[in-house]
């Protein structure tokens, strides 16, 4: 890929958008300058948060400039759209998790369909399926801008585990100690 300078994208995209002003389609042009403008508040947004995460000027730059840029949404979406994120996907898919509210842990990635399996290893609340759905949702919404390699997430369901049994008794259980009954009390 060839490096292009701002003049020279500017001017391709104005090109772009004469050619649409002059197929008199007027919503296809307002469409074309819309995309642009989002787009151009993505990238900005984007490019502000680097200034801002690496220190402005006369501030004292981080320690670790990757880790404050890796560590943001909105960077490491813009580093991974375009192939430039340093980590391998197992940093990037544990970084997105360690984020969530819910613990989980990975149980397989097939990388041919892009489904991540996960186990939940703590306590999400009830149980019911619209909790396992938010932890679901959640950890799909974290690997979105983290591991966009991850297509879907499937939460496996968790263990069936029998309740403790309580023993309710009178009193302690014998262990072979004389025990006070009611008569001996009085």
């Amino acid at each position: 890929m060839s490096a292009v300078n701002a003049e020279t994208a500017g001017r391709r995209v104005e090109e772009v958008l004469d050619r649409l002003a002059e197929k008199g389609d007027a919503d296809a042009s307002a469409a074309a300058e819309d995309v642009v403008r989002v787009l151009m508040e993505f990238y900005g947004s984007g490019l502000g948060r680097v200034v801002d995460l690496l220190g402005r000027p006369g501030a004292r730059p981080p320690a670790d400039p990757w880790a404050a840029l890796l560590g943001d949404d909105l960077v490491a979406s813009l580093l991974n759209l375009h192939g430039l994120h340093p980590e391998e996907l197992e940093a990037r898919v544990e970084r997105a998790l360690s984020a969530l509210p819910h613990p989980v842990e990975q149980a397989g990635f097939d990388p041919a369909d892009g489904v991540l399996r996960l186990r939940v290893t703590g306590s999400s609340g009830c149980g019911c399926p619209s909790t396992q759905e938010s932890v679901r949702q959640a950890a799909a919404d974290a690997l979105a801008c983290h591991a966009p390699e991850v297509t879907r997430v499937e939460l496996e369901p968790a263990g069936a585990r029998e309740p403790a049994l309580l023993q309710i008794g009178s009193g302690p259980p014998s262990t072979g100690a004389a025990r006070l009954t009611p008569a001996d009390a009085s």
